[in-house]
């Protein structure tokens, strides 16, 4: 169910629809996942096969992950206490619906893509359920929290570290533009911010970097 919900926030937030429910593609065993993956710590990992009719999706999450969220909805009331488990799973969801949507269109995703739009996800998802959650203030210090004190786990990454890295930094940049347009004092997100958010989301790659390379500096 909270899966289910988060699906839904980042396909309303982003007007991108889909046929596919991504509780139908999570699996919690950790035997299942490739031999090189399995005796990692990782509590979440999306799993992307080439088929000769398109392509095979799997989302691998942690069990008691899921069990800590059903018992503390970060969608009823996001905290301290949950926000961890929270991105963990929003970053395994907006894996699967931004490859579903782009597999429906028949395009291709770049790792750099994949990783960039899911930081920009947990960022826009949080302050969402935030906002909602608590109208008459901001968190001016989920940006500080997601893209300064975060850190990439190398032992992880491993050979992808500098990737992750370089989706941290653009992520960071274009958020502190939203930062600035979203902290106005006004209940209502503008159908500015709305549109830029929908087309970044449907540029490619090269075309996000563009545009967040020609911001101003944070």
């Amino acid at each position: 169910m909270v899966l289910q919900q988060l699906q839904r926030l980042l396909e309303g937030i982003y007007d991108v629809p889909s046929t596919h429910v991504v509780d139908e593609f999570v699996f919690t065993d950790r035997a299942l996942l490739p031999a090189d993956l399995r005796h990692r710590a990782a509590d979440e990992q999306v799993l992307v096969s080439e088929q000769d009719d398109g392509a095979a999706i799997g989302v691998y999450l942690d069990g008691k992950l899921l069990e800590r969220l059903a018992a503390a909805n970060p969608v009823d009331a996001l905290h301290s206490g949950n926000l961890a488990d929270f991105l963990t799973a929003l970053e395994g969801v907006s894996h699967f619906t931004y490859l579903a949507w782009n597999a429906g269109h028949d395009r291709p995703v770049s790792l750099l893509e994949l990783e960039l739009q899911a930081e920009v996800d947990k960022y826009v998802g949080s302050l969402w359920l935030l906002r909602s959650q608590q109208p008459a203030r901001f968190p001016r210090e989920l940006h500080h929290l997601l893209f300064e004190r975060a850190r990439v786990d190398e032992s992880l990454a491993g050979e992808r570290v500098g990737l992750y890295h370089h989706a941290n930094r653009y992520a960071a940049r274009f958020c502190r533009r939203l930062e600035r347009a979203l902290s106005q004092k006004r209940a209502a997100v503008s159908a500015a911010t709305i549109g830029e958010l929908r087309r970044f989301y449907r540029w490619s790659s090269a075309r996000k970097c563009r545009h967040i390379e020609q911001l101003a500096p944070r």
